[in-house]
């Protein structure tokens, strides 16, 4: 009786990298036709945030769209800026007559840290169309200064 020898070559590598690429999209695709062939999101959210710099100070965009501002928080504490907040899904509508959601829902946080040169008691922030802005001035010992020469 002869015993076979199994000989390793790169394609067998290969293919076992190949089907491995696809084996857990291939799964996501037949659960979610299991599910009616929708996709629903459940992933977390962080809301996108564009910071501006001036001579002035920092200002922080922050896109909120359909979050009440009563649903946001704002704390400073030492040198961390935090944001806090819920977008809540519609309680008077059943989920069951979705065909699809794909916004996110649920709490998140966002955390910043602040240089030195920022007054964190002078800290203001606005609501307004779906964009918080968070303005952080900068104190005026950092600020640029013209010097007179003599």
């Amino acid at each position: 009786m002869q015993t076979a020898i199994s000989r390793w070559t790169p394609n067998d590598l290969f293919r076992q990298r190949f089907d491995r690429l696809f084996d857990q999209p291939v799964a996501n695709f037949f659960e979610t036709m299991r599910n009616g062939g929708e996709e629903v999101s459940n992933r977390g959210w962080l809301p996108p945030v564009d910071v501006r710099e001036t001579d002035e100070g920092l200002t922080l965009f922050v896109e909120l769209p359909g979050i009440k501002h009563e649903d946001v928080d704002i704390t400073v504490e030492d040198r961390t800026l935090s944001v806090r907040g819920e977008r809540k899904f519609a309680q008077d509508v059943e989920r069951e007559n979705y065909h699809r959601i794909e916004r996110a829902y649920g709490t998140f946080t966002r955390t910043f840290t602040l240089p030195a040169n920022v007054r964190t008691d002078e800290v203001k922030a606005s609501f307004a169309d779906g964009v918080l802005t968070i303005e952080l001035p900068k104190a005026e010992e950092s600020k640029p200064r013209k010097v007179a020469i003599k």
